[in-house]
């Protein structure tokens, strides 16, 4: 049966081929991903993977479809998915120095209507950043877009002095956790 991935994000497409799964398509839903107030960080990464997920399957009943979101926080601060330099800016600034958390939650819907969801909780430790370090960051581009202003398969694997956790949820998707779900719930691949 299919496998719909419910996200436009390169990086899953990517890790997904690292397990040898090709998605048979790709559809982004267009939720709206504003968190609720007082909503912690774990329970708002799952609640946009769960509609993230149902989204898709609304029109696509016949088909597995997987979905993820990856928070960044600071203990129940969630930091934005930042759009323009002063967002990355801020968000780097918050992050030197100290450890905070990355939270991937992933959803499955079977083609029965059975649901999965797991979050999985990686804790990474930043150096101190100087404002050189900042600046050419934010000139660089790469963080626009990125939940916490960074990505750390790229340049900011520099500002990483520590993880703990799965390299993999934290670029977006778990990979142990997805594919133990898809085998979980009877997706058969290649």
């Amino acid at each position: 049966m299919p496998l719909i991935l419910a996200s436009n994000s390169p990086r899953r497409k990517d890790l997904l081929a690292q397990i040898g799964i090709a998605p048979d398509k790709i559809i982004a839903a267009d939720i709206d991903e504003s968190p609720l107030k007082k909503e912690l960080p774990r329970d708002y990464a799952l609640r946009m993977a769960r509609e993230k997920a149902a989204k898709i399957y609304q029109d696509n009943k016949y088909d597995f479809v997987l979905s993820a979101d990856t928070v960044v926080c600071c203990g129940r601060d969630i930091l934005p998915k930042a759009e323009k330099d002063s967002e990355v800016e801020a968000c780097l600034h918050k992050l030197s120095g100290r450890s905070h958390q990355v939270i991937t939650s992933i959803c499955l819907i079977a083609p029965d209507g059975k649901e999965s969801q797991k979050s999985v909780i990686s804790r990474v430790i930043f150096k101190r950043l100087s404002k050189a370090e900042i600046d050419n960051y934010i000139k660089n581009g790469e963080g626009i877009g990125k939940a916490g202003g960074y990505a750390i398969q790229g340049l900011a694997g520099s500002f990483i002095k520590n993880i703990n956790g799965s390299y993999s949820s934290i670029v977006g998707l778990p990979l142990c956790e997805t594919s133990n779900m898809l085998i979980g719930m009877g997706y058969k691949h290649g």
